[in-house]
């Protein structure tokens, strides 16, 4: 990376032994704190330290006040914080008035390209081939959608990935209050404004004028404040379609999280179901170490699709689901995503997972324990595994006391992997499916009323708690005792 040219702001600047590692593409983060501790985040291999002696106090409040002449701010104990940002490089700088064991700094990079392409996505395990088309079909059929994840995760270049997808024709506005998607320089011929909110232009008074360019996709760099949220709402409530980021610990959780970041007491079932009605789409993202690959991994860990029912009532549909041991869950979309894809004349098969019948899959491939789950379609909050395991036996109920008690049994047949489709990414598909068969209990003896000479006594059946399946024994045992 060519400091001078492309950080013309900053070209005065000396960043002396700080220039080998912006001049590395494949670092993100320069962190500089605690009197000479030096820490780099990297594409590959995660965060961890670096010894540089000469990259020390002093240098570091030299490159602030150098830093701050050129953005004509003041920097000391009276102004002790120090933002700066030009068009690839953001710095943050922390006085040590208030930094107590010295200035503290960090130096992220933002560069002007896309990191991601399918290829990379693929070999990289990031995501599964049929997840990767699926999102471009969502792209193509205008779903507006919303990437969570951690702090450094890689949301921002997934959203920027996303929107290199959206066709050419239609206008993209950005709107950042830290400049990060650069799509307009990404693609100077395409119809893009780029707007920066500040003290001055806030997001509702930038959200306004967007409006009236008439935009197709308005692309939010992050939704962290109740105001950013509410720029969202109306976005996407007046026709517009969006991407944008957030942060959050699952996919699932994205509108709760929204509605958190709000500062008004507004009824939170409405929000809720304005959020479920006009999101389609969250998606999680993970970076984390991984053992397996020995190298620092991103990826897609959860996909899910929002609606609400016919009564009004916000749902949630977990499309994807991958656990860090390499398992893989599908479910199908549901025919509200299905019928909003064709609005936008976007058609996808109802098992758009090839599935089966049941519409669930999970893969049991990529170093997954052999093991398969039963999910509940219906109910796609029932995801955890452990929960959902296929067990020898079901939970115990209680039954009524009456004289005929039916007992279910149920026998489960497992169709092998060997006998389903396998997709074009790899993954196999176990599919189950439940045959129950019934068995009744029909007691011979009848307790009634006895009478003696002087005493009348009244004998009830008693309640008896009678397992939904048990073997035969068990049966013969209970009869006995009625």
């Amino acid at each position: 990376m060519d400091m001078a040219s492309n950080n013309n702001i900053f070209s005065q600047m000396d960043f002396g032994p700080l220039t080998e590692f912006l001049e590395q593409d494949d670092i993100t983060d320069i962190s500089y704190s605690n009197g000479g501790q030096v820490w780099l985040k990297t594409l590959s291999k995660g965060v961890y330290q670096v010894e540089r002696p000469e990259i020390n106090n002093p240098f570091m409040e030299k490159l602030a006040f150098q830093c701050s002449n050129v953005m004509g701010k003041t920097f000391n104990m009276a102004h002790p914080f120090l933002d700066a940002e030009s068009a690839e490089l953001r710095m943050n700088f922390v006085h040590d008035s208030i930094a107590t064991n010295g200035i503290a700094c960090l130096i992220r990079k933002t560069p002007a390209k896309i990191r991601l392409n399918k290829e990379k996505l693929i070999d990289e395990q990031y995501i599964t081939i049929q997840l990767h088309d699926f999102l471009m079909k969502c792209i193509e059929g205008h779903c507006n959608i919303i990437v969570a994840g951690e702090t450094g995760s890689g949301k921002t270049e997934l959203v920027k990935y996303l929107a290199s997808n959206i066709k050419e024709n239609e206008k993209i506005i950005t709107i950042e209050d830290t400049l990060e998607l650069h799509l307009d320089r990404i693609f100077p011929h395409r119809d893009i404004v780029a707007m920066k909110t500040n003290n001055i232009a806030s997001y509702t008074d930038v959200l306004v004028t967007c409006m009236r360019q008439n935009p197709i996709w308005i692309l939010l760099s992050e939704v962290r404040s109740g105001e950013a949220v509410l720029a969202v709402r109306n976005s996407i409530s007046s026709g517009h379609h969006i991407l944008s980021t957030i942060h959050a610990d699952k996919a699932s959780s994205i509108p709760m999280r929204m509605y958190s970041l709000l500062e008004s007491s507004q009824d939170i079932e409405q929000f809720l179901g304005s959020i479920h009605r006009y999101v389609q789409i969250g998606i999680y993202v993970k970076g984390y170490f991984s053992k397996a690959l020995n190298r620092f991994q991103r990826e897609i860990i959860e996909v899910c699709e929002f609606y609400v029912d016919e009564d009004n009532k916000p749902m949630t549909n977990i499309l994807y689901q991958k656990s860090l041991d390499g398992k893989v869950t599908l479910h199908n979309p549901t025919q509200v995503l299905l019928n909003y894809l064709s609005i936008g004349n976007v058609f996808l098969p109802e098992d758009t997972f090839s599935l089966g019948e049941e519409g669930v899959g999970t893969d049991t491939t990529a170093g997954a324990s052999d093991k398969t789950l039963n999910l509940n379609v219906d109910d796609p909050f029932k995801m955890n595994e452990e929960e959902q395991t296929l067990s020898a036996t079901f939970e115990n109920t209680i039954a009524p006391p009456v004289t005929n008690v039916e007992v279910p049994t149920s026998s489960t047949i497992n169709e092998t992997a060997n006998s389903l489709p396998t997709n074009n990414d790899g993954i196999t598909y176990t599919k189950i499916i439940s045959a129950p068969s019934e068995q009744s209990i029909n007691p011979q003896e009848q307790v009634q009323s006895v009478e003696q000479p002087q005493v009348q006594t009244q004998v009830q059946t008693p309640q008896i708690e009678i397992p939904r399946a048990f073997d035969d024994t068990i049966i013969n045992n209970v009869s006995d005792t009625l």
